[in-house]
C-alpha cells in the first residue's frame, strides 16, 4: 500500500504549554553557566530557539495510542477480533516472517498499522513543532533534588533544569493511506492531550509536560479522484466508483473487494458530512477542508466508524 497514495490528511494543529514543559537535549555541555538539562533547540527562522521533536510527539501519541487500543482490546489477537496493541519492545515480530505485505500488514496489531514495526514502515508522520513567535515563548530555569526513598534524605542534587512555560508551537500530523477508524484514534489521543490525560517530554509524573492542543485545519485529500462535470460526485480516475461530494472516504472504499479483505481493511468505510470536495491545486485530485473551530467535527465522524469496529452502535 505504501507504492500508492490513495488518501492524505493533513491535521494543522499548535500545541500550547499549560504549565512546564521540558523536552531534554539528551546530553550536557561543558557551559558551567548554563543548567544541568537543557530543552533541546534548533535553528529555525534566522535564528536558534527551542522546538518540540517530531519524534517526541510521535512516541507520546503512539503510546497513548496504543493505551487506548488496550483498554478495549488486548496484547495479542483476541477471540472477539478487537482491535489490539502489542508491545513493540516485547515482541519479536516472529509470526510475520516469510508473509507476503498484505498478509504482514493483516496480522500486525492496530497501532503497527499506524506507527509501523520491523516490517511495515509507518502511515503517520508528525513535522517538529516550531515556535509560532519566539519573542512569546517564555524559558526559565528551575531546581529540585532526587530523594531517596529508603532514608528519605537527599540523594542526588540539587541540579537545575530548563522549562518552557509559555508560547505556541506549529506542527502538523500527516497520515496516508488510512482507515476512518485509525484518524479517529489519532482524534481520541489528541482530545486526550488537551484534557491533560498525558504529557510530554521530562517528568510528567511531576506536574511538567501538560499542554492544550489547537487544531487550526484538517484537509483530507484523495490525490487519485476528480469531481465531475456538475461538482457533485467525487470518482476515480480511469474506474467507474463514485461517491457523493460530501462523504469522508476510509482507504477501503477505493480497493476491490478481493484488494480490500487481503488487508483486513473495512468496506464500506465512509461517513457523510457537512463539507463537500473541493479540487485540488493545480486542478488535480479532490480535497475536503475543516477550518479552525470545525475540526472536531472531522474527528466525531470517524470515531463513528472507531466505535462501529468496536461493535458498538452510535
Amino acid at each position: 500500500m505504501h507504492k500508492r497514495f490513495i488518501n492524505h490528511c493533513t491535521i494543522d494543529l499548535t500545541i500550547i504549554p499549560d504549565g512546564p514543559i521540558l523536552i531534554k537535549s539528551g546530553k550536557e555541555g561543558a557551559d558551567p553557566t548554563k543548567p544541568d538539562m537543557e530543552f533541546v533547540e534548533t535553528y529555525h527562522a534566522g535564528g536558534r530557539s527551542i522546538y518540540l521533536p517530531g519524534s517526541s510527539l510521535k512516541g507520546a501519541i503512539r503510546a497513548h495510542a496504543e493505551r487506548i487500543v488496550r483498554t478495549i482490546g488486548d496484547e495479542k489477537p483476541n477471540a472477539k477480533n478487537l482491535p489490539w496493541a502489542n508491545n513493540p519492545l516485547n515482541d519479536n515480530y516472529d509470526y510475520l516472517e516469510k508473509k507476503s505485505a498484505p498478509e504482514i500488514y493483516k496480522l500486525s496489531c492496530f497501532t503497527d498499522q499506524i506507527f509501523g514495526n520491523t516490517s511495515i514502515a509507518s502511515r503517520i508522520r508528525i513535522e517538529d513543532a516550531h515556535p509560532v513567535d519566539s519573542k512569546q515563548v517564555k524559558v526559565e530555569e528551575r531546581n529540585g533534588v532526587a530523594i531517596d526513598r529508603v532514608f528519605g534524605s537527599v540523594a542526588v542534587g540539587p541540579f537545575n533544569y530548563q522549562v518552557c512555560t509559555a508560547g505556541e508551537f506549529k506542527t502538523k500530523i500527516h497520515l496516508k493511506n488510512f482507515t476512518l477508524a485509525q484518524l479517529g484514534l489519532i482524534g481520541l489521543v489528541l482530545r486526550d492531550l488537551n484534557d491533560g490525560w498525558f504529557g510530554l517530554g521530562f517528568a510528567k509524573s511531576r506536574g511538567l509536560g501538560t499542554v492544550q492542543v489547537k487544531l487550526n485545519q484538517a484537509v483530507v485529500q484523495y490525490p487519485g479522484c476528480m469531481l465531475s462535470e456538475d461538482k457533485q460526485q467525487i470518482h476515480t480516475f480511469g474506474s467507474e466508483q463514485e461517491w457523493n461530494k460530501t462523504l469522508l472516504l476510509g482507504v477501503g472504499e477505493f480497493l476491490q473487494t478481493e484488494e480490500a479483505k487481503l488487508y483486513g481493511f473495512s468496506k464500506p468505510d465512509n461517513q457523510d458530512t457537512p463539507v463537500a470536495a473541493q479540487e485540488m491545486d493545480l486542478g488535480f485530485g479532490v480535497q475536503l477542508t475543516w477550518r479552525e473551530g470545525t475540526v472536531n467535527d472531522l474527528f466525531e465522524r470517524c470515531v463513528r466508524s472507531w466505535s462501529q469496529l468496536l461493535g458498538v452502535s452510535k
